[in-house]
């Protein structure tokens, strides 16, 4: 350790002359530092790679004098591995630190407590940044950012790409002592969030169910909020008397949501949808709550994901469930171009009472997209409804307290602004946006990383080593296959950018034993089929493709296009197409202008999630423009069980597609859905398939939305549809 004598004081701490800097490398001193460290004191940690380190800090400054441990060069500490930071002391600041390549395990990454006995009290954690630093595990659960103890403070820092099962930062109430908080949380950037595929994927939750009658009065003020999608709560509140100001939410498809507790405020906020699907605002449920001066630009969630959802309660509500919406502010709030507000929103056998005692005032709703403005689900005679002003053009009849009348188009960029945060308005989006986003987050790090679109140099490869040795280096591949077989020992195992790609007139044989699949799709892993005429009759292979049946919290993604893959077959070994294992996830699965012709194998099943928690594989299915022919066996197979009503997934668009003599063995339906949340089945010709048992089966416990459309039925089986199926312009021969 070095010490040296302060030179220049932080914070304006100008007075203090007894505080030193002490220079530290390595857990080791860092420990000893901060045992040792005094009211005003620095202790600098040396840049470089801090690899598993537990850091402990439980030292005590004071308001006037309070104990820095900052990073030598901000971003230039990077703590790495199996790692994460506990605070436990008074008055500590920490400052600078870069999370990186790593995972903190059953522990949160960052902790405002040591432990049970230790609470952080009057602690700050700014320009820090987590980054990816996910547990390797999907379902391996924990928090990036717990708060505990009162009035700390997080600010200026970044979170990009939690991954892994679990709320971004969570406000704990457990006792007393991190009740009534007052905790700031404020000009942080909240990046990529992917959809989680599952409940637990907030950014942000103030309480648990168990502690929801409590205050917290922690306030969640000028943040960046970016493509937050992990699930339909961006924000769960579940506490009381907290504030949710002046932040900026764009592109995420989720809500405010005020699940729980009494008496909050969302004031101020700019919820920039953008037109994204899913893109959502804030939904009102139990006692008291405000919802007032926020702007809703294109805002495009349905149900749960509205701009605005006042939600129906449960008769006798414990705490823990739906409390009837009373004694509700909804006032002074622009709308513009949004998907309906809902009122009564989740009403159904449980949910029978509808709001009461709510304000709705002085709202404007501008629209030239849609033909109404709200959806009634239940009674709103709870909800006084006054001067709202609707564009003219709304050909909906409104109720008293809606007025129709000549709204002009807002403008959009306007640099002139006058309190822009205080009091909202459509005309200074540009501006608030990007002061809010230029303001938020670790000046340091870089929010949108510079990506790399250099088209890759294909490689020829003759024979399967070849393959392997693209497959093991750290660089993304373009592959193509100009031999005529493939002998596999192994998987392909696809853990980054793999392009794969042939002459679709020479056809291409996988030769396997029995190997798990011909290629395995990894952590990071994206794979593209192209251009290839497969031969599988010599596979062996329990699936043709895969995901990786660890679990990983990576997510992957899958296309095929333009491709014939033909002869795959049980009898050989080969039972599926693609195969989905359970716990990970995919964004996007893309199969277009393929041919598939005399596979007698099950083609895609996602169907391992059986826990019923609302878990599913894949955000996104789309499978169009394909020919299947003389295909023996399940064609789809997609389950999402449970009752979670928290995710937007899986979505299924299957359109124009032709098939031809496909069937399954016994019974099973060709296509079983379900749980599915969003399928599109449109304008695909079904001819001679599975005309003794059901073709398509729709299985669902909660809101699904299911478009069956312009499709030909000739000499097919029967479709078991049920409330969420909408069907249109169907020929059934």
């Amino acid at each position: 350790m070095i010490r040296l004598p302060v030179l220049l004081c932080l914070f304006h701490l100008s007075a203090i002359s007894n505080a030193t800097t002490i220079v530290v490398k390595n857990i080791h001193e860092l420990n000893t530092a901060n045992k040792k460290a005094q009211p005003g004191d620095v202790i600098v940690l040396q840049n470089g790679e801090w690899n598993n380190v537990i850091i402990r800090l439980d030292c005590y400054g004071t308001k006037e004098k309070p104990i820095l441990f900052k990073s030598q060069t901000a971003g230039k500490v990077l703590i790495t591995g199996n790692s994460n930071l506990k605070i436990g002391g008074n008055f500590i600041v920490v400052d600078g630190l870069y999370f990186t390549n790593g995972y903190a395990g059953d522990e949160a990454v960052i902790t405002y407590r040591i432990d049970n006995k230790q609470l952080a009290n009057n602690c700050r954690i700014t320009n820090t940044v987590i980054d990816n630093f996910n547990n390797p595990k999907r379902m391996d659960e924990n928090y990036w950012v717990a708060f505990y103890g009162k009035n700390n403070q997080l600010d200026h820092c970044s979170f990009i790409d939690k991954k892994n099962m679990g709320v971004l930062l969570a406000v704990m109430l457990d006792d007393e002592r991190s009740r009534d908080n007052f905790h700031l949380i404020n000009h942080n950037y909240f990046g990529r969030r992917l959809p989680l595929g599952s409940n637990g994927g907030e950014i942000i939750r103030v309480g648990l169910s168990q502690h929801c009658q409590f205050n917290s009065n922690t306030s969640i003020k000028n943040n960046f909020f970016e493509n937050c999608d992990g699930e339909t709560e961006v924000i769960s509140i579940k506490s009381c008397a907290n504030k949710v100001e002046e932040n900026v939410f764009k592109e995420c498809q989720g809500s405010v949501v005020l699940r729980h507790g009494d008496n909050n405020l969302v004031a101020s906020n700019y919820f920039l949808g953008n037109g994204k699907p899913g893109s959502g605002g804030v939904r009102v449920i139990n006692k008291g709550q405000r919802v007032v001066s926020n702007i809703f630009y294109k805002c495009r969630g349905v149900d749960f994901r509205s701009p605005l959802a006042i939600m129906n309660g449960i008769p006798n509500s414990p705490a823990h469930r739906y409390v009837q919406v009373t004694n509700a502010q909804v006032t002074d709030n622009s709308f513009y171009e949004c998907s309906p507000v809902t009122f009564g929103e989740g009403s159904d056998a449980e949910r029978t009472l509808p709001p009461e005692d709510v304000i709705l005032a002085n709202n404007t709703f501008y629209n030239t997209r849609d033909s109404i403005i709200y959806i009634v689900y239940d009674d709103t005679k709870g909800i006084k409804f006054s001067n709202n002003k609707v564009s003219a053009n709304i050909p909906q009849s409104l109720a008293d307290g809606f007025t129709k009348t000549t709204l002009q188009k807002q403008r959009i960029l306007s640099e002139t602004v006058i309190n822009a945060i205080k009091f909202p308005s459509i005309d200074n989006i540009a501006l608030v946006e990007k002061q809010t986003f230029n303001n938020a987050g670790a000046k340091w790090f870089l929010k949108h990383p510079v990506a790399n679109n250099k088209k890759l140099p294909v490689t020829n490869c003759t024979n399967t080593e070849e393959i392997y040795k693209l497959l093991a280096t750290k660089e993304p591949v373009a592959i193509r296959l100009t031999g005529k077989e493939y002998v596999l020992s192994k998987p392909f195992v696809i853990g980054k950018d793999v392009q794969f790609t042939g002459d679709k007139k020479n056809p291409v044989r996988f030769v396997t034993g029995s190997i798990l699949s011909v290629f395995v799709i990894s952590k990071k892993g994206n794979l593209i089929l192209s251009d290839l005429n497969i031969d599988g009759k010599n596979v062996k292979a329990s699936n043709f493709i895969s995901s990786d049946s660890n679990g990983y919290s990576d997510h992957y993604n899958l296309s095929i296009v333009n491709c014939s893959i033909n002869n795959l077959d049980q009898e050989n070994g080969c039972r599926n197409i693609f195969y989905a294992f359970k716990y990970m996830i995919a964004d996007s699965i893309v199969m277009r202008n393929n041919s598939f012709t005399n596979n007698n194998c099950d083609f895609f099943i996602m169907n391992e999630e059986k826990e019923d928690k609302g878990y599913y594989n894949a955000e996104k299915i789309s499978i169009g423009h394909n020919n299947f022919i003389s295909q023996t066996g399940n064609l789809l197979d997609i389950y999402r069980g449970g009752i979670d009503e928290s995710t937007l997934g899986p979505m299924l668009f299957f359109s124009h597609n032709k098939l031809s003599n496909c069937n399954t063995k016994g019974n099973d339906p060709l296509i079983k859905l379900t749980g599915v949340q969003l399928t599109s089945i449109f304008s695909n010709n079904f001819s001679a398939c599975n005309s003794s048992a059901a073709l398509i089966v729709y299985r669902d416990t909660v809101r699904a939305r299911h478009n069956l459309e312009k499709n030909k039925f000739s000499g097919s089986g029967r479709i078991e549809k049920n409330q969420f199926v909408v069907e249109r312009d169907n020929v059934i021969k």
